[in-house]
C-alpha cells in the first residue's frame, strides 16, 4: 500500500513507519521541514511540507491508499497558556479539517482513514470504569478531542466508502520519549514518588503495542473507535511501586497536590486526573496485547537501565545498501568528521592496521574544555550489518556503543544505541546526569547532519 502519514517525527510515528516500510508498504509524510526530517525518519518516505495552518499538497495524495493521522502538538511538554492551548486545539481541529478536505478532494483511491484520537476525551472521572462507549468528560482536553473527532464527519459523508477507524490513545510507555521518560531522571536518583494520594487511575499502554494497534486498524475490517490502552489499568500508586520495582530504586515521598499544581499550573490535570479506560471495543476487534500487565511492561523497557545505566537511541535512513555506507565506519579518522567541534575530538592510533574485533582505538576529546585521553575496544565486527565498540579506558564507568546497518527499502536504516553510566554512582548521575545527557544529544544531532550530507539524497 502507499500510505499518507502525519507526525511521522513522533513516538508513534517514527517506530510505525519503520513497521510500514519494512513490510513493503510505501510512505508519504507531511512534515514541517523536510531536511530535519529526513535526518530524524528511520524509513525511506517522499516527504511534503504542510502543518495545520496550510492546504495539504493534492501530489501528497497521489496514489495514496490509506491516510494514518497523527499529528498534534504535545500535550505535556509545557505549561499551558493561552498560545499553548490554541496550538493543542487548532493543531489538531485544523489540521484534521485540512487533511479531511484533502482526502475528499484528490484522495480518490483513499479506502481507510485511521485517525489517532486521545484518551483524554473521558476527562476525570474518578473510578468509573470507562470504554469507547463512555460518554465526554468536561474540561478543556475533553472538548479539544470532541472537536477533533467532529472534524471527520465530512469524511464519513461525503466519502463513505472510506473505513474511519479511531484510536484513543492513553500513556504510552517508551525507554526514550513520553511520559515515562519524563519521570526517570528524578525516579534513578530515588528522589521521586506518588501524585498526590496516588489513587488516581492511569490508563497505559506500551509503544510496542500502540503501534501494533494502530496496524491493526489500518489492516482489520475495524471501525469505530479503540481504545488504545493496555487491559489492566492501575492507580498511581501501584504505577509508581511499579516502576522502582523495574528500575531498582527506592520511592520517595508523595508529591503533595497543591505542589503537582503549582509546578504544572492547569496541565496538572493530566498527571492528577483519573481516567480508568479499559480496552473492550479493542479486544472485541480481535487485538492482542504483547504487554498486558503493567509489571511485564515496565520489566521490559526498564530492567536494561538499572545500576544508573543510561540510554540514548537515534535511528536515520539512508538511501544506500549497507555495502555502501560500511566502509565509511572503516576508517578511525572519519569520525573526526563526525564529531562536533566542542569535544575537540581527535584519534591519535589504533592497535591494528584494520578495525576488527580487539582493536583498540585512542582519542582524545575534551569535557568542559578539560583534555582527556580516551580508548575504546571494538568488541563486534561483523560487517556490513554491525559494530559494538566499548570504552577500554576514559571518563564513563561505562560506554557500550552499538552501531547497526539494517536494509530496509533499497538503503539502509543505521541505528545507533549508546548505553552509559557516570562515575561516582548516583551522586555522578545527580552532579552531571543532564548535562551529559545533553552532550550526547548534541554529539549525535551533529552526527545525523554530517552522515545526512555524505550519504542523503
Amino acid at each position: 500500500m502507499r500510505i499518507l502519514l502525519t507526525g511521522a517525527t513522533g513516538l508513534i510515528g517514527r517506530e510505525l513507519g519503520q513497521r510500514l516500510a519494512a513490510r513493503g508498504d510505501t510512505l508519504v509524510c507531511l512534515v514541517r521541514d523536510v531536511h530535519a526530517a529526513r535526518r530524524r525518519l528511520p524509513f525511506p518516505a517522499d516527504c511534503h511540507v504542510w502543518d495545520h495552518g496550510r492546504e495539504v499538497p493534492a501530489a501528497a495524495l497521489a496514489g495514496v491508499d490509506a491516510v494514518v493521522h497523527l499529528a498534534g502538538e504535545p500535550v505535556a511538554d509545557a505549561r499551558w497558556n493561552a498560545h499553548k492551548k490554541a496550538l493543542i486545539r487548532d493543531s489538531r481541529v485544523l489540521g484534521t479539517r485540512q487533511l479531511v478536505r484533502a482526502v475528499v478532494l484528490h484522495g480518490a483511491g483513499v479506502k481507510a482513514f485511521v485517525h489517532g484520537s486521545a484518551s483524554g476525551f473521558h476527562g476525570e472521572r474518578g473510578d468509573e470504569r470507562l470504554t469507547a462507549a463512555s460518554t465526554k468528560g468536561d474540561g478543556f482536553l475533553p472538548d479539544v478531542v470532541e472537536a477533533w473527532e467532529a472534524e471527520l464527519l465530512p469524511l464519513r459523508q461525503r466519502r463513505p466508502d472510506v473505513r474511519v477507524p479511531i484510536v484513543r490513545t492513553g500513556i504510552v510507555l517508551a525507554r526514550e520519549g513520553g511520559a515515562l521518560a519524563e519521570m526517570l531522571p528524578l525516579f534513578r536518583l530515588s528522589a521521586a514518588g506518588r501524585l498526590g494520594r496516588g489513587r488516581q487511575w492511569m490508563s497505559w499502554i506500551h509503544l510496542d503495542d500502540i503501534t501494533r494497534l494502530f496496524l491493526h486498524a489500518l489492516d482489520a475490517p475495524a471501525t469505530g473507535v479503540l481504545e488504545g490502552v493496555a487491559p489492566q489499568p492501575v492507580t498511581n500508586r501501584e504505577f509508581t511501586a511499579s516502576l522502582c520495582r523495574s528500575l531498582g530504586v527506592f520511592e520517595n515521598l508523595a508529591a503533595p497536590p497543591l505542589a503537582v499544581q503549582t509546578l504544572f499550573g492547569e496541565r496538572a490535570a493530566i498527571v492528577l486526573g483519573s481516567t480508568r479506560l479499559e480496552p473492550a471495543a479493542t479486544l472485541a476487534s480481535g487485538f492482542e496485547f504483547n504487554f498486558a500487565s503493567l509489571a511485564t511492561a515496565l520489566d521490559d523497557l526498564l530492567l536494561p537501565l538499572r545500576g544508573g545505566v543510561c540510554e540514548r537511541r537515534w535511528a536515520q535512513w539512508l538511501p544506500h545498501p549497507p555495502q555502501a555506507v560500511w566502509p565509511f565506519f572503516c576508517d578511525a579518522n572519519n569520525l573526526e568528521e563526525i564529531t562536533p567541534p566542542f569535544l575537540g575530538f581527535h584519534v591519535l592510533g589504533s592497535s591494528t592496521p584494520e578495525i576488527g574485533a580487539g582493536t583498540l582505538i585512542d582519542y582524545r576529546i575534551k569535557l568542559n574544555g578539560i583534555p582527556l585521553n580516551w580508548q575504546t575496544r571494538i568488541d563486534v565486527w561483523d560487517p556490513p550489518r554491525r559494530f559494538v565498540d566499548l570504552q577500554a579506558r576514559g571518563p564513563y564507568a561505562l560506554w557500550h556503543h552499538t552501531h547497526d546497518f539494517a536494509p530496509l527499502g533499497g538503503g539502509t536504516t543505521m541505528r545507533d544505541t549508546v548505553r552509559y553510566r557516570l562515575p561516582a554512582g548516583w551522586l555522578g548521575t545527580a552532579a552531571g546526569g543532564r548535562l551529559v545527557a545533553s552532550w550526547v544529544d548534541r554529539i549525535f544531532d551533529f552526527r545525523a547532519r554530517k552522515i545526512d550530507e555524505r550519504f542523503g539524497s
